[in-house]
């Protein structure tokens, strides 16, 4: 899972890095001996080994940048457009096709539909295309050490990659991923590769880098895990007679009104939604109307993987098309 990142431009201490400088190393400041010395008092990591590897971690500028420019920014009709491309839906439909019995395994032992596992891939990675050309230590060191208002955030992540690293025995300097961390085909930092990841043909490694259905069993494992209902439905385009819909709009993307309540507001809704259940009422500005879209419990669950509305938004439409896509082909 991807960290939610909706945030202002970075900026760095002059005593980190000098303007025009790509990269630096990281200083021996107080931040990173009090890192250190809580990896050996609490994880038994040899203070000397980490060290010698911090003096082979760099801070970098462009993931700093990089921070200050996320694509959830963009208005919906913009970051649609990322997503929503013949080459995205067409690779959407091969990954299928070779990885077929992977994600019929996986569908059936864990509820999650085989479309929605690759759109989030898809979205994540372009299936595998793009995991990324930052090292991890570096992307985590730089946002932990160089950026003040997540460091708490990504010193944790930090933390969680270098106990990865001893535990998948992996060389810490080797790994790479997004400018946030995130790593392989699902693109999970590194607390979730530690809690979701999966070994799923049991070769005794969980490999989201090269192993497909390794990335397939571990992306539906994390929906599970934040109670994924099989068979539920996700959302519905709705429409709605006047202004009085209005509202029912809100911040945030968990559902928090009743489905007879945005009746009453003149939201056109769908017969077979019980009045009790719960939704939210989502609205999706277009260059000149907008969309509503009713997000129901699982399409609150798919914002577990990124926060964004947009993001959900994307990954189901673009499921959605892949299947079409498959089925008609």
């Amino acid at each position: 899972m991807k960290p939610y990142i909706h945030l202002s431009a970075a900026l760095l201490s002059a005593s980190l890095m000098t303007a025009g400088t790509a990269t630096a190393e990281i200083p021996q400041t107080d931040a990173l001996n009090r890192f250190i010395n809580q990896m050996v008092k609490q994880h038994h990591f040899n203070g000397a080994e980490l060290n010698r590897l911090f003096q082979s971690v760099n801070i970098q500028q462009p993931i700093l940048n990089a921070m200050g420019k996320p694509a959830e920014g963009k208005p919906w009709y913009q970051y649609r457009e990322i997503f929503m491309t013949d080459s995205r839906i067409d690779g959407g439909v091969q990954f299928w096709r070779e990885n077929e019995a992977a994600l019929k395994a996986v569908e059936q032992q864990y509820g999650v539909p085989a479309e929605i596992i690759i759109a989030i891939i898809g979205v994540e990675t372009k299936y595998g295309a793009f995991t990324g050309k930052y090292r991890v230590i570096d992307a985590l060191s730089t946002l932990g050490f160089a950026y003040p208002s997540r460091s708490e955030f990504f010193l944790k992540e930090l933390e969680n990659f270098l106990l990865l690293s001893r535990e998948e025995h992996l060389d810490p300097l080797q790994p790479l991923g997004s400018y946030a961390g995130a790593m392989g085909l699902a693109q999970f930092m590194p607390s979730s590769y530690r809690a979701y990841a999966k070994d799923f043909d049991q070769d005794k490694k969980r490999d989201i880098w090269h192993n497909n259905s390794d990335a397939i069993a571990s992306v539906a494992n994390y929906f599970v895990a934040n109670h994924w209902q099989r068979g539920g439905a996700i959302t519905y385009q709705v429409s709605a007679k006047g202004d009085t819909y209005k509202k029912a709009l809100s911040k945030g993307v968990k559902p928090d009104v009743s489905i007879g309540q945005l009746r009453k507001l003149g939201v056109d809704i769908p017969k077979q939604l019980r009045n009790n259940e719960q939704a939210k009422l989502l609205s999706y500005p277009m260059p000149d109307y907008e969309q509503l879209w009713l997000g129901l419990h699982n399409f609150y669950v798919i914002t577990r993987y990124n926060h964004s509305p947009l993001y959900a938004m994307a990954a189901y439409q673009l499921s959605q098309a892949i299947r079409e896509k498959k089925t008609h082909n």
